[in-house]
């Protein structure tokens, strides 16, 4: 049973969380309780958590990049959900076919999302907000002109988790960008970049990072 497999992994979180969870409710889990589930074990090996995995990434997969976890969509204290991300189908509505533009708009509906509905501000929830999403739209570093000159060129945004678990977007440089991100920051005619990845840590503080260039 998937809640076993978590247990057994890092002890029980809360006992809040393991009810949404109990095992004769695992086929009808939202799978934002099972992702919260899933990234504290480590991803353990389970159909489960293989979804959930799944989904995690594919919320970061461009377009448009959504929060990999979206914790308000997990009704931890049986209060009703308040939060909608805007779904795709209304972005295309809206008939925005610039790619910048189209990630402007998901950003500034992005800004203010809901957090949890039980209290997360303690420290065995610290994997929630170790979550770091970095959307790299573009970046390079060039030579120009005949005088040796370079220039470095960036669009980097970093999406966050606060407290209670609320996501938010905003500008970042690149010199505040790992190696897995930027993996070079050198003057060439090849160094350009694009792509999103993310990072995690799990209950046990063990890392994991995943790329998507596009």
């Amino acid at each position: 049973m998937l809640t076993k497999v978590i247990q057994n992994r890092f002890g029980t979180v809360t006992a809040t969380l393991l009810l949404v969870m109990m095992p004769h409710a695992l086929r009808a889990y939202p799978i934002d309780c099972a992702i919260l589930l899933c990234l504290a074990g480590g991803w353990p090996a389970s159909a489960e958590c293989s979804n959930a995995k799944a989904e995690f990434i594919r919320r970061i997969t461009p377009w448009p990049v959504e929060p990999p976890l979206q914790i308000w969509r997990c009704p931890m204290g049986g209060a009703a959900l308040k939060f909608e991300l805007p779904p795709i189908q209304r972005i295309r509505d809206e008939k925005i076919a610039d790619q910048s533009k189209l990630a402007k708009f998901v950003s500034e509906r992005l800004q203010a999302t809901e957090g949890a509905d039980v209290d997360i501000s303690g420290s065995e929830f610290d994997f929630v907000r170790s979550i770091r999403v970095w959307d790299v739209r573009h970046y390079s570093h060039t030579p120009r002109g005949r005088d040796d000159d370079c220039s470095e060129e960036y669009s980097i945004w970093l999406g966050t988790y606060g407290t209670q678990g609320n996501f938010a977007w905003k500008p970042t440089s690149p010199k505040l960008a790992p190696s897995w991100v930027l993996p070079s920051r050198r003057c060439s005619s090849s160094n350009r970049r694009r792509g999103v990845g993310v990072e995690w840590e799990d209950h046990e503080r063990n890392q994991g990072i995943e790329w998507v260039p596009y």
